[in-house]
């Protein structure tokens, strides 16, 4: 896989579809970031293709416990003293200079939601959306129990995603993204 690496983006849709085929995760208000588990390190990638590692050295850190040749898509979030998703966090370490950055890093970590594996070094991405999700559940639960790499909630009930569309909006949650087991994302 070539650096940068294209993103699908999440499409606005009415309601949520159903069906059989259908998987549906929580959409979080964080910063869209592809991160990078070379042989020699963590680069951390913005949805537009740029560089961000050195603004996100907190969770480029958490990334060596990766393997070599994995690469996650997720969501770069922060949270306040009582749990909610801070956009406006997030917005600020985004925009920071390096120095800055390790300042609010040592007052609000991040913590970096995968949603989707792009590589592994075994292979991972040509496979349907369900095997990625099995592969990336597996890869994180080997990590050490504090880190900030985490999975996104899923699920394949529609009504609990609908629950989750309509309870989960004042804690940071955009709204419930529906995915197909396929990979596509709608």
């Amino acid at each position: 896989m070539d650096w940068p690496v294209s993103v699908a983006l999440a499409q606005s849709v009415p309601a949520l579809p159903t069906g059989t085929d259908w998987s549906y995760k929580v959409k979080l208000d964080g910063h869209r970031m592809i991160t990078w588990r070379t042989d020699d390190g963590v680069r951390l990638q913005a949805r537009s293709g740029r560089d961000v590692t050195a603004v996100w050295g907190d969770l480029a850190l958490a990334g060596h416990h990766l393997p070599a040749g994995t690469v996650l898509d997720g969501e770069a979030v922060i949270t306040t003293e009582d749990g909610r998703i801070s956009f406006e966090a997030v917005q600020a370490r985004a925009a920071s200079s390096p120095a800055r950055a390790r300042r609010l890093a040592s007052q609000r970590p991040a913590h970096y939601i995968a949603f989707d594996a792009l590589q592994l070094p075994s292979g991972v991405r040509p496979r349907p959306y369900s095997e990625r999700r099995a592969t990336l559940l597996k890869l994180l639960a080997g990590l050490p129990a504090n880190t900030p790499v985490q999975a996104v909630s899923a699920t394949t009930d529609r009504d609990t995603a609908l629950t989750w569309y309509t309870t989960l909006h004042n804690q940071g949650c955009l709204r419930t993204t529906a995915l197909s087991r396929m990979g596509r994302e709608s």
